[in-house]
């Protein structure tokens, strides 16, 4: 218990210390020291998982430590020594009886990872997930309570200009309208949403209209004919625009609502990322990666990014005030660290949880050093990944989508 104070502790001057540092940054810059923070959280707290219930059901765990390299402080609590390294990139907890190659003293063999009943290790190894779908709903829920649910209204704007529909000219394109036109009304009519355009749009296919556009502060009228055109198998009248509405006002919720959008928001993005993760790694999706490396396709805003590109898009959040966003991003990225994590491929947790199961199910102890091989070219091949990515983020960062 005093092992876990201390990190909760430790936690809790580092937030205090990233808030002062935030208020001296410029603006822009202080989304990307938060989400590098919050991405050191998402580690400790990720290893703090496993610390805690290590403990809980009696195992030994010789260190915790926040970064790599060489040891820059450290103090022993009992049998744990906890410190900090030079590299602040992550952190660990030293478990004993998890290294295969380290053979644990003979007085220290009762109470090793390998020596629990197996429910035990698996919550030890599940933990560690487990921290980012709670720390996902953490993010949510402030998210919903103080930022809060956008409300559009008001007369639609144009977004985009399609140049062509089905082949042929847009009817939007060929009556002159542009993007960040106003349209303010139909047929003298007032427009008060996006929905009443689209809806009296569909309802005159091949009739001309006349639409009411405010345009740099002044006012005209622009003609156009909705033409049939096929959306999603299905033929509708459009003109051929991407249409968008403003932000009229925020829904928040209070903190028990929230909790429960949160959770059902984080059920939703974990599908998603399931997804995610299934097109990038898929055949396809790794092959696009090597085009993107060797400059033969472009990014776009669908395609996965690495950590400097997270990094980059929470500054890029922040700069335009879209604090909401960057919330969103980093309950996003949570979702999806506990769900990668998880994975059954060693050296990830989820390797180490299907070897529990398979002892569970075959009553057969694996010698985890036969698995070495099979970890080591997971491991590159995770490492080859992430180096790919990062280095796409420095020469072909994708596109800003606040702009």
């Amino acid at each position: 218990m005093r092992g876990l104070l201390w990190v909760l502790g430790g936690l809790a001057a580092l937030a205090g210390f990233n808030y002062l540092v935030v208020l001296a940054l410029p603006a822009g810059a202080e989304g990307i020291f938060l989400f590098v923070e919050a991405l050191l959280g998402m580690i400790l707290l990720h290893e703090a998982g496993h610390f805690s219930f290590a403990k809980l059901f009696g195992i030994k765990v010789e260190e915790f430590f926040v970064g790599f390299g060489p040891r820059l402080w450290s103090v022993r609590r009992g049998e744990t020594e906890y410190g900090v390294k030079a590299l602040p990139l992550g952190g660990y907890v030293r478990i004993a009886g998890m290294n295969p190659l380290e053979e644990p003293a003979p007085e220290d063999r009762p109470r090793t990872f390998g020596a629990k009943p197996a429910w035990q290790r698996a919550i030890v190894l599940v933990a560690g997930s487990a921290s980012h779908f709670l720390l996902a709903i953490i993010f949510l829920a402030i998210f919903f309570m103080a930022v809060g649910l956008p409300v559009y209204g008001g007369p639609p704007l144009v977004g985009r200009v399609e140049t062509t529909l089905g082949g042929e000219p847009s009817p939007a394109a060929e009556a002159g309208l542009r993007a960040g036109d106003r349209i303010l009304g139909v047929d003298g009519m007032e427009v008060g949403s996006s929905d009443e355009l689209i809806t009296y749009t569909r309802d005159h296919v091949g009739e001309e209209i006349e639409l009411l556009v405010e345009r740099g502060g002044e006012r005209i009228t622009i003609r156009v004919t909705p033409v049939l055109s096929e959306i999603d198998g299905v033929e509708a009248g459009r003109l051929g625009v991407l249409l968008s509405e403003e932000i009229i006002a925020r829904e928040r919720s209070n903190p028990f609502v929230a909790v429960g959008k949160a959770a059902r928001t984080t059920v939703t993005m974990t599908r998603l990322s399931f997804v995610a993760l299934g097109s990038a790694f898929s055949p396809s999706g790794i092959a696009r990666i090597g085009r993107q490396v060797v400059g033969d396709e472009d990014r776009g805003l669908q395609d996965p990014a690495g950590i400097v590109g997270a990094g980059r898009l929470a500054g890029q959040a922040a700069s335009s005030g879209n604090l909401g966003t960057l919330l969103l991003l980093l309950a996003g990225l949570n979702v999806f660290v506990g769900i990668f994590n998880i994975l059954p491929l060693p050296p990830l947790d989820g390797g180490h949880l299907a070897v529990v199961v398979w002892e569970k199910l075959t009553g057969r102890k694996v010698d985890m050093r036969k698995l070495l091989p099979v970890t080591a070219v997971v491991a590159g091949l995770l490492i080859l990944l992430t180096l790919s990515l990062t280095y796409l983020d420095l020469v072909d960062p994708i596109p800003d989508p606040f702009r």
